[in-house]
């Protein structure tokens, strides 16, 4: 595989995207044929995927899976949902069925997926005659700026919140904490009430407040998320689900809305450029996805582009909690910092948090280490690639990038490389795509002030 652009720290990398356009190549040489990937969530709603695969049966049956599989891989997270429809080959829904039950390879995401849309998991074979058709829907939410609002944006290393007043924010603070290593949700709801009730004595009245956080949220209540990593399913269940919503009756019974915080990022994009087809993404403790369509909607998909492949390659580097390998939890967040720090020459002390250890780093860069511009720049080779990717599957005219890794001169570099890896890979994106990172206040507290925007008060 020659890249046109390498990342330096990283000389094993595949990217998806140039993966996809090589297979699609080599398949118009051969015998083919067309499958079509479907997957179905809640209230019928069905998202589809049509690819060019080599004919079953000719010896390419492996070559196949391993693309089909991280195709599959790619749509689920993308969208979400309970059930996997292959149409084309019985063969290929075989193999992804054996992976997607209990024992087989994405047994985390077959389980992570009954938990969200609480149904069994299915993985469901299908002839190309009777392939699943696209069944979607958006919905408008946020832009909403009277009166005194909170936002708050529940980051796994520290958390940030707003008081804003009439669209303008008139405090904003972060704290550090550590959610993902406690398991009392005690600690997470004190620290949660306790920037609420900070940002309440900032203003008159509290009217409404807005979540901004990593997760999945189903009408305003926690179904998956990893700040709660270390509590019990039974402590979840009884103590997590409903959190915010307890919270917001603490601080005063006031509307609330809760979104991920990859969502909220997109809105803030399409607020601040008052056009859709946005793609937001939050680069922090993990990589947050979130997108708004051609009318400024959001679309219901799952967007946890955290679990979705950026690297083909069987030898990246393995995500603790998934189990999977080559996601971007690994690439677009403060671990991929972490991990390219020893190729740059930068040793970080063990016992440090993961958000000292960025500190470090992006102390060195402040500082002109050679060794940290080339952790950015490698992420930023990283970003382009996986952006063509992510055009595979979404229409995107812009795309925002926030987050703790993006702060200072580290994300105008990432931003930079990314833009070159277009201009040289892939031109025809470069023309179509613009890429924005909003200024440095924004970067650091714009997920909770662009939170605080979601819900509707009460008239």
């Amino acid at each position: 595989m020659a890249l046109k652009v390498k990342a330096e720290l990283d000389p094993q990398f595949q990217p998806m995207a140039v993966v996809c356009r090589d297979f699609q190549a080599e398949v118009v040489k051969s015998q083919s044929n067309k499958i079509v990937i479907g997957i179905e969530r809640n209230k019928g709603y069905v998202s589809v995927y049509e690819m060019q695969v080599f004919a079953d049966g000719i010896g390419k049956d492996e070559e196949n899976y391993r693309l089909v599989e991280r195709t599959v891989k790619s749509m689920l997270w993308m969208r979400g949902g309970y059930k996997i429809i292959i149409a084309g080959s019985d063969v290929l829904a075989k193999k992804i069925e054996a992976d997607y039950k209990e024992g087989g390879l994405r047994e985390f995401d077959e389980k992570f997926m009954a938990r969200v849309y609480e149904r069994p998991f299915e993985v469901e074979s299908r002839c190309i005659c009777n392939a699943p058709v696209n069944n979607e829907a958006s919905v408008s939410v946020g832009r909403h700026l009277d009166g005194c609002r909170i936002g708050f944006d529940a980051g796994g290393s520290d958390r940030k919140v707003s008081a804003v007043i009439n669209g303008e924010a008139v405090y904003s603070e972060e704290v550090v904490w550590f959610p993902k290593t406690n398991s009392d949700p005690k600690y997470q709801y004190q620290g949660i009430l306790d920037s609420m009730k900070t940002a309440a004595s900032h203003m008159p009245r509290v009217d409404a407040i807005g979540v901004s956080s990593a997760g999945v949220y189903i009408d305003n209540r926690i179904m998956v998320a990893s700040l709660f990593l270390k509590v019990s399913d039974s402590d979840f269940d009884k103590y997590v689900k409903n959190m915010y919503l307890d919270v917001a009756k603490e601080i005063g019974d006031v509307p609330i809305e809760v979104a991920n915080d990859g969502d909220v990022t997109a809105l803030a994009g399409a607020m601040d450029l008052n056009d859709g087809e946005v793609l937001g993404i939050a680069m922090g403790t993990s990589e947050a996805g979130g997108y708004v369509d051609e009318n400024c909607n959001i679309t219901g998909w799952l967007n946890e582009l955290a679990f979705v492949p950026v690297d083909f390659c069987e030898d990246a580097m393995v995500d603790e909690w998934s189990g999977d390998y080559g996601c971007g939890v690994k690439y677009f967040s403060q671990d991929a910092v972490i991990k390219l720090a020893p190729a740059a020459g930068i040793k970080l002390d063990e016992s440090l948090s993961p958000a000292e250890k960025l500190k470090i780093v992006q102390n060195h860069m402040d500082e002109g280490h050679e060794g940290a511009k080339k952790i950015y720049e490698t992420i930023g080779v990283y970003f382009g690639y996986e952006i063509a990717y992510y055009c595979m599957f979404y229409n995107i005219k812009h795309v925002l990038i926030m987050g703790r890794v993006t702060s200072g001169e580290g994300g105008i570099l990432l931003l930079g490389k990314a833009k070159e890896v277009l201009e040289k890979e892939f031109p025809e994106l470069d023309k179509q795509l613009d890429l924005n990172i909003p200024n440095e206040s924004s970067r650091r507290v714009g997920q909770s002030i662009a939170a605080a925007s979601l819900p509707e008060t009460r008239k």
